[in-house]
């Protein structure tokens, strides 16, 4: 049996990839990034195939990765996480700066931004694993990196605890993600449903009505 509760206990980071089709930027979530090698300085990136810049990403090879502090607030999840480049500009209204090799990076709650350039990559199923060179690397401050557990405990808003006895409108049920809180309404909740907002599976919702 895996129990995911005990998935949940190995150490991942936050970061917001941004990367580009040539023409619009985007960007997303990301909790996987780690270096492999030091010389010459390698990292790897995981990115849930479900995101725009996955898309973005394996068209162009080029990304940042902006290193998310504890001061970050829950915003710059909703921002980068819970809405899609495909519909959205994230970008738009605020504001960033740029790496040399013209892509956005997030100037503030970051304390460092990693340029990187895709030398390979790997077909995971969900995911898709970049390997990449990095091309420019910047300290941008001292704070300390935030953890996944850190942004469970102390950034992510605690959902009020629904009435279990509320219905949905039209007598439909109500599931909740318990990973970020999303609520989906309908008459059932189908077994490869993916959350629109964190991607995670169905099995990660649980019934409240």
């Amino acid at each position: 049996m895996v129990e995911k509760e005990a998935m949940y206990t190995l150490t991942y980071g936050l970061f917001v990839l941004t990367t580009t089709d040539g023409e619009k930027q985007n960007g997303c979530i990301v909790n996987t990034v780690s270096m492999i090698t030091d010389n010459p300085k390698r990292i790897t990136v995981f990115v849930n195939k479900a995101n725009y810049s996955e898309e973005l990403l394996r068209k162009t090879g080029v990304f940042n990765v902006s290193v998310l502090t504890e001061s970050a607030p829950f915003e710059i999840f909703k921002q980068f996480g819970f809405q899609s480049g495909r519909d959205v500009d994230k970008f738009e209204g605020g504001r960033y700066e740029m790496s040399e090799n013209g892509l956005y990076y997030l100037p503030t709650h970051t304390n460092a931004v990693l340029s990187g350039k895709v030398i390979d990559c790997y077909d995971y199923g969900t995911h898709t694993l970049f390997v990449a060179e990095v091309t420019e690397a910047k300290k941008l401050s001292n704070e300390k990196s935030v953890t996944y557990e850190y942004y469970q405990s102390n950034i992510k808003p605690k959902p009020a605890a629904p009435k279990t006895e509320e219905k949905a409108e039209d007598g439909k049920h109500k599931w909740v993600c318990k990973i970020c809180g999303y609520t989906h309404e309908g008459e059932t909740l189908p077994d490869d449903f993916i959350c629109p907002w964190c991607k995670h599976p169905a099995e990660d919702f649980e019934q409240v009505s």
